[in-house]
C-alpha cells in the first residue's frame, strides 16, 4: 500500500451543509468543524452527497470548502468531486488544486451509464490530473453505475489513487480490495463500519458520525486495540441512530437532531426534505437513550 494511503484512516466525516435564509452558513460551518475536531474524528469531507453539493454551485462549493479548511488546521480534508461532465469536472479539479487538500472523492460519472471501459478511462483521468491521492465512492445506488471488482482492482494499481468509499454493497467486493491490499478501504455504509473495519478495511466516511462523533472514534480505537467486546458494544448502542439517519433521505434526518444540539439551522434545499416530525421525535428519543448510556463528556 502506497504511502499516500495511510492517510485514509479512522473516523472522517462527510459534513454537512449548512445554510440560512437561502445561503450557506459560514458561521455555523466553521462551529461544526470546530466540534467535529474536537471529538477526535481523522479527517472531514466536503461536498458529499451528504453535504447537498448537487445543490451547491462551482462557487458556492469552493466557498464551502475554504471555510472548511481555514477552521480544520492540520485535520485533513477531502473534497467531493461528482459530475458527467468531464471537461467541467476537470475544471473543477483544477480549481481544488490550489487547496491544501488530503483527496478528491469521486464517484462514477453518473447518468450517462459509461460502462466499466469508460468509468476506468474517466477515473485515470481524474487521477492523472489531480494533485491529490483519488478516492474512489462505489455507490451504484446514486450512479447507476455498478464497479466490477475486476475494474476497481485494476484502478487500485495506479499510483494517485489511495482508497475507496465502499458503498458497492458487496460483501465480495470489499473482501477482494481488502485483501488485494493496493487501496485502503473505508466503509461508507455506516451499518457496515464495524466489520468493514473487523476485516481489515482502515475506517470509515460515516454520515451518522455527525451525531456522538466520539463514540464512532472510541469504536474505531477499540477495533484498533483489539477490544472487539467494547466495539461491539459501542456499534450496538448506534445502531439505533444509524437506522434513523437514514430512514428518510439523508440529510434531513441528520440536520434534524443537529439543529437541536444548536450546531445549525434545520434548513436544507430543494429537492432534499427536511425530516417529519415524527422521524425528528423517533431521533430525539434515540440520541437521548444513547446519551444515557454513554454520557457526553
Amino acid at each position: 500500500m502506497s504511502s499516500q494511503s495511510s492517510l485514509f484512516q479512522g473516523v472522517w466525516v462527510p459534513l454537512v451543509t449548512p445554510f440560512s435564509g437561502g445561503a450557506v452558513d459560514g458561521g455555523a460551518l466553521r462551529r461544526l468543524v470546530r466540534h467535529y475536531a474536537a471529538a477526535g474524528v481523522d479527517g472531514l469531507v466536503v461536498c458529499g452527497s451528504t453535504g447537498e453539493a448537487a445543490s451547491l454551485d462551482d462557487a458556492e462549493q469552493l466557498a464551502v470548502l475554504d471555510a472548511v479548511l481555514n477552521e480544520a488546521g492540520k485535520l485533513p480534508v477531502i473534497m467531493g468531486l461528482a459530475g458527467n461532465h468531464q471537461g467541467h469536472v476537470l475544471q473543477r479539479l483544477s480549481a481544488f488544486g490550489t487547496r491544501p487538500l488530503a483527496g478528491i472523492l469521486a464517484p462514477a460519472p453518473y447518468y450517462v451509464r459509461a460502462g466499466q471501459e469508460g468509468a476506468a478511462a474517466y477515473f485515470r483521468c481524474l487521477a492523472d490530473a489531480s494533485r491529490f491521492p483519488l478516492v474512489l465512492y462505489d455507490i451504484p445506488y446514486r450512479t447507476g453505475t455498478t464497479l466490477d471488482t475486476a475494474t476497481l482492482l485494476a484502478l487500485a494499481a495506479h499510483p494517485n489513487i489511495g482508497a475507496i468509499k465502499d458503498c458497492g454493497g458487496s460483501l465480495a467486493k470489499t473482501l477482494a480490495l481488502i485483501a488485494d491490499g493496493q487501496m485502503n478501504v473505508l466503509a461508507g455504509e455506516d451499518l457496515q463500519s464495524l466489520s468493514t473495519l473487523c476485516l481489515g478495511g482502515t475506517g470509515m466516511i460515516a454520515a451518522a458520525a455527525h451525531i456522538r462523533p466520539d463514540l464512532f472514534v472510541a469504536m474505531h480505537q477499540a477495533v484498533r486495540a483489539q477490544q472487539l467486546d467494547l466495539a461491539r458494544k459501542l456499534f450496538q448502542a448506534l445502531v439505533p441512530v444509524i437506522q434513523l439517519a437514514f430512514e428518510e433521505p439523508n440529510p434531513g434526518p441528520l440536520k434534524a437532531q443537529l439543529g437541536r444540539q444548536g450546531l445549525l439551522t434545520e434548513e436544507l434545499r430543494l429537492p432534499m426534505p427536511a425530516a417529519s416530525v415524527a422521524l425528528a421525535a423517533r431521533m430525539d428519543a434515540a440520541v437521548a437513550g444513547l446519551n444515557r448510556q454513554y454520557p457526553c463528556q
